[in-house]
């Protein structure tokens, strides 16, 4: 049977506001399933060789602090190794301060500006420390292609993306499809309605929550494309009783007169 191993990028510095559920969620959902999984850290005591064994890639949010001492490790082989798996279509989901890291550079507000990997077309900005921060529910219908296609041929009534949002920087999309259209929040900026970004097979998203047990088709279209790169036959996934966390989904968004 096909194992799936799920990388979590620096599980000890990139998991604030409870983003290591989204690996949480990613796991038992497989194990539901009776499909092997194992859960590899991507850290500073791990080499490049490590990178290149993952078939999903879990990163979460960090401060500023922990993203530069993120930074000065994740760099050289592991970084070129991390561009070479994304590039190749490797799923993974990116909240927060990894979406940050994976752009051209983010500028905090005091410091220096941090140097990212430039994988994602993209740059973040603090607009400084009087501004205030984006905090709240965030709601947003995908747009992306062909991630919106993909999960609607899966769900027939594709649901709205729901998360919780709390970030100071704003990030400005370039050449990168955005990841959805903001119908309540902040989103990348406040400003344009843009809400993360979609490379390959990664979502890059502000929204915490976390994000996968809010939104449980996000997390089964990361095993399908993660199990669909390893097989020559077309993957099914078994249907999971999700009526709780849809149940739990229908009341934020009616809470939010949606």
């Amino acid at each position: 049977m096909t194992k799936l191993t799920i990388g979590w990028l620096y599980p000890t510095l990139m998991s604030t506001y409870g983003d290591r559920g989204n690996v949480i969620c990613l796991q038992r959902r497989c194990q539901w399933r009776n499909i092997p999984v194992s859960i590899l850290p991507l850290d500073q005591e791990c080499d490049s060789s490590k990178f290149a064994q993952v078939d999903l890639i879990v990163g979460g949010g960090a401060q500023d602090r922990q993203q530069e001492i993120v930074m000065r490790d994740l760099k050289g082989d592991k970084a070129r190794t991390l561009k070479q798996i994304l590039t190749d279509g490797v799923p993974g989901v990116f909240t927060c301060g990894s979406p940050q890291l994976l752009g051209h550079y983010y500028e905090p507000a005091f410091g220096e500006r941090i140097e990212g990997l430039g994988i994602l077309d993209l740059v973040s900005k603090h607009p400084g420390p009087n501004a205030q921060r984006c905090i709240g529910n965030v709601v947003f219908d995908i747009t992306a292609s062909p991630l919106l296609e993909e999960i609607g041929s899966f769900w027939r009534d594709l649901p709205r993306v729901i998360g919780f949002e709390n970030h100071g920087g704003r990030t400005y999309l370039a050449d990168v499809a955005a990841l959805g259209k903001v119908v309540k929040g902040y989103g990348n900026n406040g400003e344009d309605q843009t809400e993360g970004a979609f490379y390959q097979n990664a979502i890059a998203t502000y929204a915490h929550g976390p994000l996968l047990p809010k939104n449980p088709f996000l997390a089964d279209w990361l095993i399908y494309k993660s199990l669909s790169r390893q097989s020559s036959t077309k993957v099914t996934l078994d249907p999971l009783d999700d009526s709780l966390a849809y149940k739990a989904r229908e009341s934020l968004l009616m809470r939010h007169g949606l």
